[in-house]
């Protein structure tokens, strides 16, 4: 998944030929607001127009549409995602740029479909648009090369438009984050790459961020929609406490590892915290499926009879292994939940912050929890 809008994590990238790599919608803005300063200073839109990446290269667009408006010209690059479910695919990426005052360089707006930052912790401060510090680099060295060449200072007013934004940033995190009306102006190298799962990474740190900038000491990290409720309810957790980290707990605390948060809580369904349980920090199903020998090997251990134990490894899925402890009264919960700690503790390694495992069935009934600990595995 890409930098940009955080797609369906349990999505599978397609077998055969090599994936083909996309743009992000930094590298779209900056190209369509390149363009459309070129046509204010020299009468003409250039189409394609080259984008200079961070890395150096210069991939260059076709203009999707070109206009200009007396003073103001508007230019629009449809965002190529190449082979990544990125729900920005397809969508067209505008800008619309003015001369700006004299000596005052590129300041920029927030137009329909991109989103005003509202809340602290984020790349740009509350206020702002939602354009963040590398593709706003991106957009100020293109229009200084138009205005070089053209030997006119480069000094604009540029407003970033995504069509249909304010609809696409609902499959974000961008409202939780306190980005409101619209989607974010994303990426760190211009380029998409397919099922990199980057967006989803970069929600967690950002929600991380958020929580510890508004002065909350205690975060919840959810694997779905289910335990992520269900958790909320358990502790009355504010929305802006929820991290929804799906299957990248590894992502999560090893972050909260470098920006610590007092009182941490892993919260999830009985087969993604048995995974946990057994050592694993990525708990997407491709990486395998929960260890039904290990599990009763574990439930051997917390107490479980040997009948019980066997049955447990001859369970097809985790969730009938539950159900069988449950009838036979054993809190198999209890069990996975101190040795998905264990596995937990050891990622975050600080003594300073207070590390909680909850495991939830699917109604969200709690299965299994340890106490509040410091997270020194």
């Amino acid at each position: 998944m890409s930098e940009d809008a955080r797609a369906d994590q349990d999505a599978e990238p397609p077998e055969g030929a090599p994936l083909r790599r996309g743009w992000t919608t930094g590298t779209c803005a900056a190209g369509a607001a390149k363009a459309a300063f070129a046509a204010l200073v020299t009468g003409t839109f250039p189409d394609p127009v080259e984008v200079e990446l961070p890395g150096g290269t210069r991939p260059a667009f076709a203009l999707a549409l070109h206009e200009m408006a007396g003073e103001s010209a508007t230019a629009g690059i449809v965002k190529d995602a190449g082979d990544d479910p990125d729900v920005t695919h397809g969508a067209l990426v505008m800008a619309s740029v003015r001369r700006g005052a004299e000596g005052a360089g590129v300041t920029f707006r927030a137009g329909p479909g991109v989103g005003t930052v509202t809340r602290p912790g984020l790349p740009v401060p509350p206020g702002e648009p939602a354009i963040n510090p590398v593709p706003r680099r991106m957009i100020a060295a293109g229009i200084a090369e138009v205005a070089q060449a053209a030997g006119v200072p480069a000094d604009a007013e540029v407003e970033i438009a995504i069509a249909d934004g304010a609809r696409l940033a609902l499959k974000t995190l961008n409202p939780r984050l306190g980005i409101v009306g619209g989607l974010s102006v994303l990426g760190t190298t211009g380029i998409v790459v397919p099922y990199s799962c980057a967006a989803w990474i970069h929600s967690i740190h950002r929600g991380i961020d958020v929580a510890r900038a508004m002065g909350l000491h205690h975060v919840a990290g959810a694997t779905g929609d289910a335990s992520e409720k269900a958790v909320q309810k358990l502790h009355g957790l504010d929305e802006v406490a929820l991290i929804d980290m799906g299957d990248f707990v590894g992502g999560m605390l090893k972050y909260i590892r470098a920006h610590p948060v007092a009182k941490v809580t892993v919260a999830g369904g009985v087969a993604k915290l048995t995974k946990l349980a057994q050592g694993r920090l990525d708990l997407h199903s491709k990486r395998g499926s929960a260890d039904m020998a290990d599990l009763a090997r574990l439930a051997a251990a917390a107490g479980a009879s040997g009948e019980l134990s066997a049955r447990i490894a001859q369970a097809h899925m985790v969730a009938e292994a539950f159900q069988i402890a449950a009838a036979a009264g054993f809190p198999l919960g209890d069990a996975v939940a101190a040795s998905a700690w264990v596995t937990a503790a050891r990622a975050v390694g600080r003594a300073d912050v207070a590390l909680e495992v909850v495991v939830f069935d699917r109604d969200g009934t709690l299965m299994g929890r340890t106490p509040f600990h410091p997270a020194v595995g």
